[in-house]
């Protein structure tokens, strides 16, 4: 099978520096291998990301590169020409002076993905639908808002600019993740509140940007009143709640399998089972290498199925951007103006 031929794999990993190693391109050849998401650590300056990027693609053409490129406390590329980008719930704040708060917020999302997309990287796991107004502590001012309605008005317009620009969308956290105050990347939360709760606020974004959705991230939490597994190893959240009642018909990411609030599934080869099994196209593995191999040598023989070979897909880039024709695209000034405002 040629590298073209591969088709993008049900594993996302990660890489450890600036530059690939061996042990990089061997595991990237790996056909269980379908995604790479970038960090900190990977980005110098762009020149280097972009020479990262294409040393990639050389190895897998047909692999989707990611990045979390929300703005405010996540954003992974900055400086050297990257426009620094607010938090998203400062969009929920400019809205009672602007006229224009959802224009505002389609320039800013196309700032953000034609500068992503402009370094060869796919997609930003973006936008951050959970509902919240800082009471959780790794959400916070992730969130547009503690509104259902304003995070759907705010996040919709800031999905049509993804869209315009070329970049599939991803919303998180699978049905929210904005009502536990624990980080789930150290402990596994427990959300107690009954299912007419959650339906009435947190799945309410959800629900109705659906349609707009190429993605969803599910959360590590545990619904009591609903589930007992946490919802990205919960066959009745993934199967039942999302692709049956909801109709959901893109990819379904797994968080990250390295995270505290996944440890409960077992070994690495475990989680990802578990996840795949719950209904995830494809599993993250991130900074564990030895966690990440083990994951592959446990799909080598795993019958990835043609419908989420067909959905990852779908998440590749629409747009080709270069990164000197930015400054004469008038959406991208706008939207550099409006995070400079927001950042004011």
């Amino acid at each position: 099978m040629t590298k073209a031929a591969m088709g993008p794999g049900p594993l996302m990993m990660d890489v450890a520096g600036l530059a690939l190693t061996q042990e990089d391109i061997h595991f990237l050849q790996q056909p269980c291998v379908g995604g790479l998401i970038l960090f900190k650590r990977n980005y110098a300056d762009r020149a280097q990301l972009c020479r990262l990027v294409e040393s990639i693609r050389e190895q897998r053409p047909d692999i989707i590169i990611a990045v979390d490129q929300e703005g405010g406390r996540v954003q992974r590329l900055q400086d050297d020409g990257f426009n620094r980008l607010p938090p998203m719930q400062s969009l929920r704040d400019r809205a009672r002076s602007s006229d224009h708060i959802e224009q505002e917020a389609e320039q800013l999302a196309y700032l953000m993905a034609s500068e992503v997309l402009a370094c060869g990287i796919d997609i930003s796991f973006a936008p951050v639908l959970d509902v919240d107004d800082c009471f959780s502590s790794i959400i916070g001012d992730r969130s547009f808002s503690d509104n259902p309605d304003e995070v759907i008005r705010l996040a919709g317009a800031f999905m049509r600019g993804m869209s315009a620009a070329g970049m599939a969308t991803t919303g998180k956290h699978f049905p929210g993740h904005g009502a536990v105050q624990e980080d789930s990347h150290l402990t596994l939360p427990v959300d107690d509140r009954p299912w007419a709760d959650i339906a009435e606020r947190d799945l309410a974004p959800f629900k109705t940007l659906l349609k707009q959705l190429d993605a969803v991230m599910p959360a590590h939490i545990i619904f009591s009143q609903v589930d007992d597994q946490p919802v990205g190893f919960s066959k009745h959240w993934l199967q039942q709640r999302l692709r049956q009642d909801l109709g959901f018909d893109g990819v379904i990411f797994s968080d990250d399998l390295s995270m505290e609030g996944a440890v409960q599934a077992g070994s690495y080869a475990d989680r990802a089972h578990a996840a795949l099994d719950a209904g995830c196209d494809m599993v993250l593995v991130c900074n564990n290498r030895e966690g990440a191999l083990e994951v592959a040598r446990s799909l080598e023989s795993y019958e990835f199925s043609d419908k989420s070979r067909a959905r990852l897909q779908r998440m590749l880039a629409r747009r080709q951007w270069q990164w000197n024709d930015l400054k004469a695209d008038k959406q991208w000034q706008a939207g550099v103006k409006v995070a400079e405002a927001l950042l004011a």
